[in-house]
């Protein structure tokens, strides 16, 4: 009898796999890629934190059942990886956690210092003082715009401004697509690492409304420390197919920056900034029925 099967710690996997054309499936117990012609690449589900399935890729029940168990989080993505059209969910089971997310946003002065903690980890320095969410998301932009032109200026890159049309992807210049793919792989482990902490992306606190909106907040803190300086360095370099070296590239950096160990304790670092203690569990409700086995996997996996 084999042991159950359970989730590896975030920090321990590896962080993104890109897979372009085949039928992913499970064979003789492997998580396996087949390609037209039949050959087999087996896949350690189990040690990838999130795989980027392109167009091209067919996924079995048994796949995505076995994805599941093992706490990778499968997403859909367009060519190249420059969009993100849906994902699976391997974690977000902790309705504590999510009860207290919600109460942090929920609460005024909460989401402020959020925010304030966001910017500060980001800048690294405190934001100005006495300062709404409002008037700190301005003077935010404003800095960004900035980043974005020494960038520019630092890698000989023709910069005209942060902008991209969904529906006409070739229509952008190549800095803004090359910063579009890096960014794709950059929210595919920052969601993976939010669920896998027992969260949920939607409930953010300075972007909202969005199925990503805290996936974007988080990201936003380690952006321009990884994958923005290599958009422009590959932009600035003119080689062919730059989609593609972007993703390999960013398996590269998010090795080099340990990006895996730092996102669920910054994770909780931002929301123990909000001041409150997450909300205790009612009195009058039942019990836990079947007792969960304990798991060396993260607090929001399943298994």
């Amino acid at each position: 009898m084999l042991p159950n099967l359970k989730p590896l710690p975030i920090k321990d996997r590896i962080s993104i796999l890109f897979l372009e054309y085949g039928n992913l499936d499970v064979l003789d117990g492997a998580f396996v890629l087949v390609d037209k012609t039949g050959i087999r690449t087996q896949i350690p589900i189990g040690s990838v934190a999130c795989l980027m399935l392109e167009p091209g890729i067919r996924v079995s029940h048994r796949a995505v059942a076995l994805a599941a168990k093992v706490g990778t989080l499968l997403i859909w993505v367009g060519e190249g990886g420059v969009r993100l059209y849906a994902s699976g969910q391997p974690g977000g089971a902790r309705s504590d956690r999510l009860l207290y997310q919600a109460k942090l946003a929920l609460d005024e002065e909460a989401r402020l210092n959020i925010v304030r903690k966001m910017y500060e980890l980001r800048f690294q320095e405190p934001p100005p003082a006495k300062r709404s969410i409002e008037q700190l998301r301005g003077i935010e932009g404003a800095r960004v715009k900035e980043m974005y032109k020494l960038l520019a200026k630092r890698y000989k890159t023709p910069w005209k401004g942060r902008s991209y049309d969904v529906k006409d992807w070739e229509a952008g210049d190549k800095a803004n697509r090359c910063i579009s793919a890096a960014t794709a792989c950059l929210y595919g482990i920052t969601e993976a690492a939010i669920l896998a902490a027992g969260y949920a992306p939607a409930i953010g606190f300075i972007h909202t409304g969005k199925p990503l909106s805290f996936v974007y907040d988080m990201a936003d803190i380690f952006k321009f420390d990884t994958v923005v300086p290599l958009a422009f360095k590959v932009a600035s370099e003119h080689m062919p197919e730059p989609d593609r070296v972007i993703r390999k590239e960013c398996r590269k950096i998010f090795v080099q920056s340990k990006i895996l160990d730092k996102l669920i304790p910054t994770i909780q670092e931002v929301l123990d900034a909000g001041g409150m203690a997450p909300p205790k569990t009612p009195k009058d409700t039942l019990p836990i029925a079947i007792p969960l086995e304990e798991s060396i996997g993260d607090a929001g996996h399943r298994y």
